[in-house]
């Protein structure tokens, strides 16, 4: 099993998860997690954190587990806060806010999702992934946040975010990202049209009902190449429920009740249930048949009656069901109806503008507060490398000194051989990707407690706390042959030479570097690509 083996698995179980009953989204979830299991013994950080993504995920769409995402979505943050994998850090919170929604906590959802966009601003592409796989990674994100944005009916925030992931997806996504883009794109629009609807601009909402229309149309080709289980003698809006609800909104009529009874059957979240119950309801009143229509909307409302996660699209429900009841259906009683929901929509609408202003206010608040930190990082980080750097270091072994009494450490000096012949013959673009990969590769190597800084020009300095000497030798040859085993395209053939030793009870920070140094010299004169031991 490869590590792309391992992560196109993760997304199949995912596709899975979202279209199976119980039974099986908790297979989907019991593979997910020995697929975590496996990733977190090779413990490369990208494989792990997109299986931690899709054990999330999986745990999230399947009901009876939604609980259980929470320890999860902390690990996903924690693991990619310490590799500085942002857009997945990015996708977390958004996944965090998918959850607070699960549980009612509309607050917690737009501080989250607020955290998520701030994040993805400006995000600077992982040289140790591909463009494509970057790109495909940021509009998984960019998808995630503009779900959450629906779900809290601020439609034309997501509508920019999908519109901002479509362009990921254009250029470097396959027939199943395609395929969930357009779907998403789909039930954007239909929950925008049913807000539309709410505030009396029927044309606005007809517009997108259209719209919906006729992106399932579109979906058809994607969706025969996607990851989804599908029936391949029906077409996707046969099987897919938003899709039925899309075609049935934008031109509701009897011919549609067959197949959306059938759908409403086959509902897996909220959203769905809503969307096709509503679609069915306006289907029958106009065929004929209003005591069934409301039967429906009584049916889908007690069912759901104790769910949160959809607060918009719960009071179209809401709002369809008390059109079509009332006592004997008098017109008195009717129209009483009607004024409430009028009056009480423009007050919902006021406060979606509310939370619109609230939600940009965070967005800013998280914006500033991230600059103010990059700004006090960049003191003690490497602008090429992003490892901590020279003054870094300093504090870092400064403070290790002091406990070096309690618990042994160990500190390398690593140089790149051949570096110079790099420069010489490419050029020093070329000599600092070599670094910025080397850096990546040595970071990654070695134990998630070791701090890699770099120390100035091709020299970094390794702290290994806990290590006694022996255990950081193997732990920096690890090092040394995963460098020496990178393609030539990305390392232009240098190696590593490593001096490493022991860090005594009296050593100051000068000490023990000079010895690391002169112990790495030995390594060079004994021809490189190898560590030597200082005393």
């Amino acid at each position: 099993m490869s590590n792309a083996w391992l992560v196109a698995r993760a997304r199949e179980l995912i596709a899975h998860a979202q279209r199976d009953g119980t039974d099986g989204q908790l297979a989907a979830a019991e593979e997910t997690r020995r697929l975590l299991d496996e990733a977190q013994r090779r413990g490369e950080p990208w494989t792990l954190g997109q299986v931690l993504r899709a054990v999330a995920v999986v745990r999230l769409v399947t009901p009876v587990l939604s609980d259980t995402a929470d320890p999860v979505l902390d690990e996903l943050l924690q693991h990619t806060r310490r590799h500085g994998l942002v857009v997945l850090e990015s996708d977390a919170f958004a996944l965090r806010g998918a959850r607070a929604l699960q549980a009612g906590n509309e607050d917690i959802a737009l501080s989250s999702v607020a955290t998520a966009l701030a994040m993805l601003d400006n995000p600077a592409p992982d040289v140790l992934v591909t463009k494509r796989t970057w790109e495909r990674l940021l509009a998984t994100a960019l998808v995630d946040i503009g779900l959450v944005l629906t779900q809290l009916g601020v439609h034309e925030m997501a509508d920019e975010v999908l519109a901002r992931a479509h362009q990921c997806i254009r250029d470097n996504g396959g027939p199943h990202e395609i395929s969930v883009h357009l779907i998403n794109r789909v039930k954007l629009l239909i929950g925008w049209g049913l807000r539309l609807e709410r505030v009396g601009r029927e044309e606005d909402a007809q517009e997108r009902y259209d719209t919906a229309a006729a992106i399932a149309v579109a979906v058809e080709g994607p969706w025969r190449e996607s990851l989804f289980p599908r029936r391949e003698d029906m077409a996707a809006w046969e099987q897919m429920p938003v899709l039925g609800a899309a075609f049935a909104l934008a031109s509701p009529g009897g011919e549609h009740v067959p197949l959306l009874r059938a759908l409403l059957d086959e509902v897996i979240s909220p959203r769905e249930e809503i969307l096709v119950a509503l679609a069915l309801a306006r289907c029958l009143e106009l065929d004929g048949h209003p005591e069934e229509a409301l039967q429906v909307l009584a049916t889908s409302r007690k069912h759901l009656a104790e769910d949160t996660s959809e607060p918009a699209l719960r009071l179209s429900l809401v709002r369809e069901f008390a059109r079509l009841s009332g006592p004997d259906g008098g017109e008195v009683t009717m129209s009483a109806l009607e004024q409430y929901t009028h009056e009480l929509e423009s007050e919902l609408w006021s406060l979606r503008q509310a939370r619109i202003a609230t939600l940009l206010t965070r967005l800013e608040h998280e914006r500033l507060s991230r600059r103010a930190g990059a700004f006090a990082a960049q003191a003690f980080q490497d602008p090429l490398t992003g490892l901590p750097n020279r003054r870094a270091l300093d504090e870092h072994l400064a403070a290790l000194l002091e406990d070096a009494r309690e618990q042994p450490l160990s500190v390398a000096l690593v140089d790149l051989d051949g570096f110079k012949n790099v420069n010489d013959r490419c050029s020093h673009a070329e000599g600092d990707d070599v670094l910025r990969i080397v850096a990546g590769t040595l970071r990654n190597a070695l134990r998630l407690d070791d701090v890699v800084t770099r120390y100035g020009g091709d020299e970094f300095v390794v702290l290994l706390p806990g290590a006694p000497l022996p255990a950081a030798e193997a732990a920096l040859q690890r090092a040394v042959d995963t460098v020496a085993q990178l393609p030539h395209s990305f390392s232009r053939g240098v190696t590593l030479s490593v001096g490493v030793v022991a860090a005594g009870p009296a050593d100051s920070s000068t000490h023990v570097l000079a010895r690391a140094d002169a112990a790495m010299y030995q390594a060079k004169r004994r021809g490189g690509n190898q560590i030597a031991s200082g005393v």
